[in-house]
Protein backbone atom coordinates (compact mmCIF):
# COMPACT_ATOMS: atom_id res chain seq x y z
CA UNK A 1 0.00 0.00 0.00
CA UNK A 2 1.33 3.62 -0.75
CA UNK A 3 2.24 5.65 1.90
CA UNK A 4 1.19 9.40 2.40
CA UNK A 5 4.96 9.95 3.68
CA UNK A 6 7.87 11.57 1.48
CA UNK A 7 10.98 10.49 3.06
CA UNK A 8 13.92 12.67 3.61
CA UNK A 9 17.22 12.10 1.01
CA UNK A 10 14.99 9.02 -0.78
CA UNK A 11 14.41 7.72 -3.66
CA UNK A 12 10.52 7.50 -3.54
CA UNK A 13 9.86 5.40 -6.66
CA UNK A 14 12.40 2.63 -4.88
CA UNK A 15 10.73 3.58 -1.74
CA UNK A 16 7.33 3.01 -3.03
CA UNK A 17 8.45 -0.47 -4.64
CA UNK A 18 9.70 -1.84 -1.75
CA UNK A 19 7.98 -0.73 1.46
CA UNK A 20 9.34 1.29 4.26
CA UNK A 21 11.76 -0.06 7.13
CA UNK A 22 9.35 1.26 9.82
CA UNK A 23 11.09 1.61 13.22
CA UNK A 24 8.39 0.75 16.06
CA UNK A 25 10.91 0.80 19.65
CA UNK A 26 14.53 1.48 20.88
CA UNK A 27 16.07 0.44 23.76
CA UNK A 28 19.83 0.79 24.46
CA UNK A 29 21.93 0.47 21.32
CA UNK A 30 19.12 -1.55 19.69
CA UNK A 31 15.99 -0.95 17.66
CA UNK A 32 12.72 -3.10 16.71
CA UNK A 33 10.60 -2.89 13.26
CA UNK A 34 7.14 -3.50 13.43
CA UNK A 35 7.17 -7.19 12.87
CA UNK A 36 9.82 -7.20 15.72
CA UNK A 37 12.89 -8.06 14.59
CA UNK A 38 15.70 -6.56 16.52
CA UNK A 39 18.82 -4.30 14.80
CA UNK A 40 21.69 -2.87 16.61
CA UNK A 41 21.57 0.81 15.26
CA UNK A 42 25.24 1.27 13.80
CA UNK A 43 24.10 5.44 13.72
CA UNK A 44 22.22 6.17 16.74
CA UNK A 45 19.10 7.46 14.86
CA UNK A 46 21.07 9.63 12.43
CA UNK A 47 24.25 11.21 14.70
CA UNK A 48 22.16 12.13 17.45
CA UNK A 49 20.94 9.10 20.12
CA UNK A 50 24.26 9.89 22.30
CA UNK A 51 22.60 8.84 25.46
CA UNK A 52 20.74 5.66 23.81
CA UNK A 53 17.22 4.93 23.11
CA UNK A 54 14.03 4.21 25.80
CA UNK A 55 15.28 7.11 27.96
CA UNK A 56 12.25 7.19 30.16
CA UNK A 57 13.51 10.01 32.31
CA UNK A 58 13.84 12.18 29.29
CA UNK A 59 10.18 11.51 28.44
CA UNK A 60 9.02 12.07 31.55
CA UNK A 61 10.89 15.57 31.74
CA UNK A 62 9.24 16.14 28.87
CA UNK A 63 5.70 15.66 29.79
CA UNK A 64 6.42 17.47 33.37
CA UNK A 65 7.06 20.76 31.22
CA UNK A 66 4.19 20.33 28.96
CA UNK A 67 1.95 20.05 31.72
CA UNK A 68 3.14 23.69 33.25
CA UNK A 69 3.69 25.21 29.82
CA UNK A 70 4.38 23.69 26.59
CA UNK A 71 6.04 26.96 24.91
CA UNK A 72 6.40 30.29 24.95
CA UNK A 73 8.14 32.63 22.34
CA UNK A 74 11.25 33.92 23.63
CA UNK A 75 10.80 36.87 21.43
CA UNK A 76 11.60 40.30 22.75
CA UNK A 77 11.75 39.93 27.02
CA UNK A 78 10.09 36.98 27.16
CA UNK A 79 11.65 32.91 27.94
CA UNK A 80 10.24 30.09 29.53
CA UNK A 81 12.23 29.54 32.97
CA UNK A 82 13.54 25.83 31.91
CA UNK A 83 14.93 27.53 28.16
CA UNK A 84 16.52 30.28 30.35
CA UNK A 85 18.00 27.61 33.33
CA UNK A 86 19.46 25.53 30.01
CA UNK A 87 21.00 28.34 28.47
CA UNK A 88 23.16 29.32 31.76
CA UNK A 89 23.89 25.63 31.81
CA UNK A 90 25.17 25.72 28.26
CA UNK A 91 27.09 29.28 28.77
CA UNK A 92 29.06 27.33 31.57
CA UNK A 93 30.37 24.42 29.75
CA UNK A 94 31.00 26.40 26.22
CA UNK A 95 34.36 26.67 24.30
CA UNK A 96 34.62 29.84 24.93
CA UNK A 97 34.03 31.80 28.32
CA UNK A 98 31.05 34.33 28.50
CA UNK A 99 29.35 32.91 25.07
CA UNK A 100 25.68 33.71 24.74
CA UNK A 101 23.48 30.61 23.69
CA UNK A 102 20.90 31.31 20.66
CA UNK A 103 18.15 28.24 20.17
CA UNK A 104 17.06 27.17 17.51
CA UNK A 105 14.75 24.47 16.02
CA UNK A 106 17.75 22.07 14.73
CA UNK A 107 21.26 22.09 12.95
CA UNK A 108 20.12 23.40 9.42
CA UNK A 109 18.77 26.47 11.97
CA UNK A 110 21.50 26.82 13.68
CA UNK A 111 24.25 27.11 10.34
CA UNK A 112 21.97 29.42 8.75
CA UNK A 113 22.07 31.78 11.91
CA UNK A 114 25.23 31.38 11.89
CA UNK A 115 25.40 32.68 8.60
CA UNK A 116 23.00 35.45 8.77
CA UNK A 117 24.95 36.68 12.03
CA UNK A 118 28.36 36.62 10.66
CA UNK A 119 27.19 38.91 7.70
CA UNK A 120 25.49 41.18 10.28
CA UNK A 121 28.10 41.08 12.69
CA UNK A 122 30.77 42.85 9.59
CA UNK A 123 28.22 45.23 8.71
CA UNK A 124 27.34 46.31 12.51
CA UNK A 125 30.81 47.24 12.95
CA UNK A 126 31.56 48.92 9.76
CA UNK A 127 32.77 46.62 7.76
CA UNK A 128 29.33 45.38 5.21
CA UNK A 129 31.61 44.39 2.20
CA UNK A 130 32.91 41.50 4.34
CA UNK A 131 30.07 39.26 2.94
CA UNK A 132 31.95 35.50 1.79
CA UNK A 133 30.60 32.52 3.42
CA UNK A 134 33.43 30.04 2.87
CA UNK A 135 32.75 26.27 3.05
CA UNK A 136 34.88 23.22 2.73
CA UNK A 137 34.72 20.33 -0.07
CA UNK A 138 32.90 17.10 1.32
CA UNK A 139 31.37 19.17 3.49
CA UNK A 140 27.47 19.30 4.94
CA UNK A 141 26.33 22.13 6.83
CA UNK A 142 22.39 21.18 6.66
CA UNK A 143 19.84 21.64 4.05
CA UNK A 144 18.64 25.58 4.29
CA UNK A 145 19.57 27.99 1.86
CA UNK A 146 22.77 29.07 3.30
CA UNK A 147 24.00 25.69 4.55
CA UNK A 148 23.41 23.94 1.54
CA UNK A 149 24.91 27.05 -0.61
CA UNK A 150 27.76 26.93 1.23
CA UNK A 151 28.47 22.94 1.90
CA UNK A 152 31.01 21.17 -0.22
CA UNK A 153 28.55 18.16 -1.97
CA UNK A 154 27.62 19.88 -5.06
CA UNK A 155 24.71 17.25 -6.16
CA UNK A 156 22.71 18.29 -2.92
CA UNK A 157 23.05 22.12 -4.65
CA UNK A 158 21.55 20.74 -8.04
CA UNK A 159 18.59 21.92 -9.70
CA UNK A 160 18.28 24.96 -7.56
CA UNK A 161 19.82 28.07 -9.22
CA UNK A 162 22.03 30.40 -7.32
CA UNK A 163 20.78 29.60 -3.77
CA UNK A 164 22.95 32.26 -1.91
CA UNK A 165 25.55 34.52 -3.73
CA UNK A 166 28.78 35.12 -1.74
CA UNK A 167 29.65 31.45 -0.97
CA UNK A 168 32.44 29.94 -2.29
CA UNK A 169 34.38 26.33 -1.10
CA UNK A 170 37.97 25.13 -0.50
CA UNK A 171 39.76 21.91 -0.02
CA UNK A 172 38.82 19.95 2.83
CA UNK A 173 42.48 18.59 3.81
CA UNK A 174 44.47 21.36 2.75
CA UNK A 175 44.47 24.66 4.69
CA UNK A 176 46.69 26.29 2.06
CA UNK A 177 43.49 26.68 0.24
CA UNK A 178 41.63 28.87 2.49
CA UNK A 179 45.02 30.71 2.50
CA UNK A 180 45.27 31.00 -1.58
CA UNK A 181 41.68 32.01 -1.68
CA UNK A 182 42.02 35.14 0.87
CA UNK A 183 44.90 36.15 -1.03
CA UNK A 184 43.11 35.82 -4.24
CA UNK A 185 39.95 37.62 -3.15
CA UNK A 186 41.05 39.62 -0.13
CA UNK A 187 40.22 39.45 3.73
CA UNK A 188 38.31 42.32 3.51
CA UNK A 189 35.81 40.43 1.29
CA UNK A 190 35.39 37.50 3.40
CA UNK A 191 32.85 37.33 6.56
CA UNK A 192 33.60 33.86 7.83
CA UNK A 193 34.82 30.62 7.37
CA UNK A 194 32.56 26.91 8.12
CA UNK A 195 34.69 23.98 9.38
CA UNK A 196 33.28 20.77 10.76
CA UNK A 197 35.87 19.21 12.96
CA UNK A 198 34.97 15.66 11.54
CA UNK A 199 33.34 15.73 8.52
CA UNK A 200 30.02 13.99 8.70
CA UNK A 201 27.30 13.16 6.39
CA UNK A 202 30.10 14.26 4.04
CA UNK A 203 31.62 10.70 4.54
CA UNK A 204 33.12 10.70 8.22
CA UNK A 205 36.80 12.24 7.45
CA UNK A 206 38.91 13.15 9.93
CA UNK A 207 41.15 16.05 9.94
CA UNK A 208 44.71 15.95 9.25
CA UNK A 209 46.93 15.94 11.55
CA UNK A 210 46.93 20.03 12.96
CA UNK A 211 44.64 21.04 10.31
CA UNK A 212 41.68 22.40 12.54
CA UNK A 213 44.36 24.93 14.49
CA UNK A 214 45.84 25.68 11.03
CA UNK A 215 42.67 27.16 9.97
CA UNK A 216 41.93 28.81 13.19
CA UNK A 217 44.93 30.79 13.30
CA UNK A 218 44.13 31.83 9.33
CA UNK A 219 41.24 33.14 10.19
CA UNK A 220 42.47 35.17 13.67
CA UNK A 221 45.19 36.66 11.37
CA UNK A 222 42.97 37.81 8.38
CA UNK A 223 40.61 39.28 10.78
CA UNK A 224 37.50 36.00 9.33
CA UNK A 225 35.09 34.68 11.63
CA UNK A 226 35.34 31.22 12.44
CA UNK A 227 32.55 29.15 12.68
CA UNK A 228 32.78 25.47 14.06
CA UNK A 229 29.82 23.58 12.89
CA UNK A 230 29.32 20.65 15.56
CA UNK A 231 26.22 19.29 14.75
CA UNK A 232 27.23 16.26 14.94
CA UNK A 233 30.36 16.74 16.98
CA UNK A 234 29.06 17.90 19.92
CA UNK A 235 27.75 17.07 23.10
CA UNK A 236 30.52 14.10 23.44
CA UNK A 237 30.11 12.71 20.39
CA UNK A 238 34.11 13.99 19.56
CA UNK A 239 35.29 11.40 22.48
CA UNK A 240 35.97 13.16 26.28
CA UNK A 241 34.70 16.07 25.92
CA UNK A 242 31.77 18.40 25.38
CA UNK A 243 33.03 19.70 22.27
CA UNK A 244 35.72 19.43 19.58
CA UNK A 245 36.33 23.04 19.95
CA UNK A 246 37.42 22.57 23.53
CA UNK A 247 39.39 19.19 22.57
CA UNK A 248 41.49 21.09 20.21
CA UNK A 249 41.44 24.51 22.00
CA UNK A 250 39.75 26.17 18.97
CA UNK A 251 38.28 29.36 20.19
CA UNK A 252 35.21 30.07 17.85
CA UNK A 253 33.65 32.90 17.10
CA UNK A 254 30.35 30.71 16.87
CA UNK A 255 29.81 26.97 17.51
CA UNK A 256 26.73 25.88 15.67
CA UNK A 257 24.88 22.90 17.61
CA UNK A 258 21.80 20.38 17.59
CA UNK A 259 21.27 16.18 17.90
CA UNK A 260 23.10 15.36 21.30
CA UNK A 261 21.69 18.18 22.63
CA UNK A 262 18.59 16.30 23.11
CA UNK A 263 19.66 13.11 22.22
CA UNK A 264 16.88 13.55 19.41
CA UNK A 265 14.27 13.03 21.89
CA UNK A 266 12.68 16.66 21.32
CA UNK A 267 14.11 18.36 18.24
CA UNK A 268 16.12 21.63 18.88
CA UNK A 269 19.54 23.21 18.34
CA UNK A 270 21.91 26.31 19.39
CA UNK A 271 24.41 28.48 18.59
CA UNK A 272 27.49 29.09 20.98
CA UNK A 273 28.38 32.79 20.49
CA UNK A 274 31.30 34.38 21.88
CA UNK A 275 31.86 37.49 23.54
CA UNK A 276 33.23 39.46 20.28
CA UNK A 277 30.31 38.79 18.16
CA UNK A 278 27.73 39.02 20.45
CA UNK A 279 28.36 42.76 21.91
CA UNK A 280 27.69 44.78 19.21
CA UNK A 281 24.04 43.61 19.60
CA UNK A 282 24.24 43.62 23.10
CA UNK A 283 24.96 47.25 23.24
CA UNK A 284 21.90 48.56 21.52
CA UNK A 285 21.42 47.03 18.24
CA UNK A 286 18.32 44.86 17.21
CA UNK A 287 18.70 41.31 15.23
CA UNK A 288 15.76 40.75 13.42
CA UNK A 289 16.19 36.91 13.57
CA UNK A 290 14.35 34.04 15.63
CA UNK A 291 12.43 30.71 15.32
CA UNK A 292 8.98 30.68 16.59
CA UNK A 293 10.15 27.14 18.46
CA UNK A 294 13.79 28.35 19.19
CA UNK A 295 13.99 27.20 22.84
CA UNK A 296 11.01 25.67 23.07
CA UNK A 297 10.22 24.72 26.63
CA UNK A 298 9.22 20.81 26.10
CA UNK A 299 12.96 20.75 23.88
CA UNK A 300 15.08 22.63 26.71
CA UNK A 301 13.80 19.87 29.40
CA UNK A 302 14.75 17.25 27.22
CA UNK A 303 17.89 18.76 26.95
CA UNK A 304 18.31 19.61 30.68
CA UNK A 305 17.56 15.60 31.00
CA UNK A 306 19.75 14.13 28.45
CA UNK A 307 22.29 16.42 30.14
CA UNK A 308 22.30 15.20 33.40
CA UNK A 309 22.51 11.71 31.87
CA UNK A 310 25.64 12.03 29.94
CA UNK A 311 27.35 13.53 33.14
CA UNK A 312 26.01 10.97 35.51
CA UNK A 313 26.98 8.35 33.54
CA UNK A 314 30.14 9.83 32.38
CA UNK A 315 28.83 9.52 28.33
CA UNK A 316 31.56 11.57 27.26
CA UNK A 317 34.02 9.14 28.82
CA UNK A 318 32.18 6.41 26.94
CA UNK A 319 32.53 8.09 23.72
CA UNK A 320 36.39 8.24 24.09
CA UNK A 321 35.91 4.23 24.60
CA UNK A 322 34.34 3.83 21.71
CA UNK A 323 36.77 5.85 19.66
CA UNK A 324 39.73 3.43 21.42
CA UNK A 325 36.89 0.11 20.81
CA UNK A 326 35.66 1.27 16.88
CA UNK A 327 39.31 1.82 15.71
CA UNK A 328 40.35 -1.56 16.99
CA UNK A 329 37.45 -3.65 15.74
CA UNK A 330 36.99 -2.14 13.03
CA UNK A 331 40.77 -2.77 11.73
CA UNK A 332 41.39 0.65 9.75
CA UNK A 333 45.49 -0.07 9.90
CA UNK A 334 46.87 -3.85 8.13
CA UNK A 335 50.10 -5.36 9.42
CA UNK A 336 50.65 -8.20 11.81
CA UNK A 337 50.75 -6.07 14.85
CA UNK A 338 47.07 -5.11 14.06
CA UNK A 339 45.70 -8.60 13.02
CA UNK A 340 47.13 -9.74 16.44
CA UNK A 341 45.04 -7.09 18.10
CA UNK A 342 42.35 -8.01 16.17
CA UNK A 343 42.17 -11.62 16.74
CA UNK A 344 42.13 -11.19 20.89
CA UNK A 345 38.85 -9.10 20.37
CA UNK A 346 37.01 -10.28 17.18
CA UNK A 347 38.53 -13.00 15.39
CA UNK A 348 37.66 -11.75 12.17
CA UNK A 349 39.60 -10.45 9.69
CA UNK A 350 40.56 -6.25 9.31
CA UNK A 351 37.64 -5.26 7.72
CA UNK A 352 40.07 -2.57 5.80
CA UNK A 353 41.52 -5.91 3.76
CA UNK A 354 38.27 -7.20 2.32
CA UNK A 355 38.50 -6.73 -1.20
CA UNK A 356 34.88 -5.16 -1.00
CA UNK A 357 36.35 -2.23 1.10
CA UNK A 358 38.66 0.54 -0.18
CA UNK A 359 39.18 2.20 3.73
CA UNK A 360 37.99 2.36 6.95
CA UNK A 361 38.61 5.72 8.88
CA UNK A 362 38.58 5.76 12.57
CA UNK A 363 40.53 6.92 15.57
CA UNK A 364 38.90 10.22 16.41
CA UNK A 365 35.56 10.30 18.49
CA UNK A 366 32.60 7.93 18.63
CA UNK A 367 32.42 7.49 14.63
CA UNK A 368 33.99 5.73 11.76
CA UNK A 369 33.45 4.87 7.81
CA UNK A 370 33.79 2.02 6.11
CA UNK A 371 34.07 3.04 2.65
CA UNK A 372 33.21 1.10 -0.21
CA UNK A 373 35.72 0.42 -3.53
CA UNK A 374 32.57 0.42 -5.65
CA UNK A 375 30.78 3.02 -4.06
CA UNK A 376 27.08 2.18 -6.16
CA UNK A 377 27.26 -0.38 -3.88
CA UNK A 378 26.62 1.49 -0.81
CA UNK A 379 22.99 2.10 -1.05
CA UNK A 380 21.95 -2.16 -1.40
CA UNK A 381 24.73 -2.82 1.39
CA UNK A 382 23.22 -0.98 4.00
CA UNK A 383 19.65 -2.91 3.57
CA UNK A 384 21.82 -6.11 3.36
CA UNK A 385 23.30 -5.48 6.60
CA UNK A 386 19.84 -5.51 8.31
CA UNK A 387 19.78 -9.16 6.71
CA UNK A 388 22.48 -9.28 9.56
CA UNK A 389 20.94 -7.19 12.77
CA UNK A 390 22.63 -3.86 11.73
CA UNK A 391 21.35 -0.89 11.02
CA UNK A 392 23.03 1.42 8.76
CA UNK A 393 23.00 4.20 6.68
CA UNK A 394 25.21 5.47 4.01
CA UNK A 395 27.26 8.37 3.73
CA UNK A 396 29.58 10.77 1.20
CA UNK A 397 30.60 8.37 -2.03
CA UNK A 398 30.34 4.88 -0.91
CA UNK A 399 30.67 4.57 3.01
CA UNK A 400 28.47 3.23 5.74
CA UNK A 401 28.38 5.69 8.58
CA UNK A 402 29.19 4.78 12.26
CA UNK A 403 27.91 6.65 14.97
CA UNK A 404 26.83 4.52 17.50
CA UNK A 405 24.90 5.70 20.73
CA UNK A 406 27.40 6.22 23.87
CA UNK A 407 25.89 3.12 26.13
CA UNK A 408 26.94 0.75 22.91
CA UNK A 409 29.52 -1.49 24.71
CA UNK A 410 32.65 -3.14 23.32
CA UNK A 411 30.88 -6.45 22.62
CA UNK A 412 28.23 -5.07 20.69
CA UNK A 413 30.86 -2.88 18.86
CA UNK A 414 32.25 -6.42 18.00
CA UNK A 415 28.85 -7.75 17.27
CA UNK A 416 28.54 -4.84 14.49
CA UNK A 417 32.15 -5.53 12.94
CA UNK A 418 31.06 -9.12 12.23
CA UNK A 419 27.96 -7.88 11.38
CA UNK A 420 29.28 -5.46 8.55
CA UNK A 421 31.84 -8.63 7.84
CA UNK A 422 29.37 -11.38 6.86
CA UNK A 423 27.27 -8.28 5.07
CA UNK A 424 30.48 -8.04 2.88
CA UNK A 425 30.32 -12.08 1.94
Amino acid sequence: MASALWHGFADMGAVEKNGAFVVSRGEGAYIWDREGTRYLDATAGLWFTNVGHGRTEIADAVAAQLSKIAHFSNFGDFVPETTQVLAERLAKIAPVAGSKIFFTSGGSDSVDTAAKLARRYWHEVGQPEKAIIVGRQKAYHGMHVAGTALAGIPVNREGYGELMADAATVGWDDAKSLLELIERIGANKIAAFFAEPIIGAGGVYLPPEGYLAEVRDICREHDILFVVDEVVTGFGRIGGEWFASTRFDLQPDMMTTAKGLTSGYVPMGAVFIAPRVAEPFYAGSWWRHGYTYGGHAGAAAAAMANLDILERENLLGESKRLEASLHTHLQPLAGESKRLEASLHTHLQPLAEHPRVAEVRSGLGAVAAVQLADPAEALPFVKTLREHGISGRAAGQGAMQISPTFVMTDDQVAEMAAGILAALG
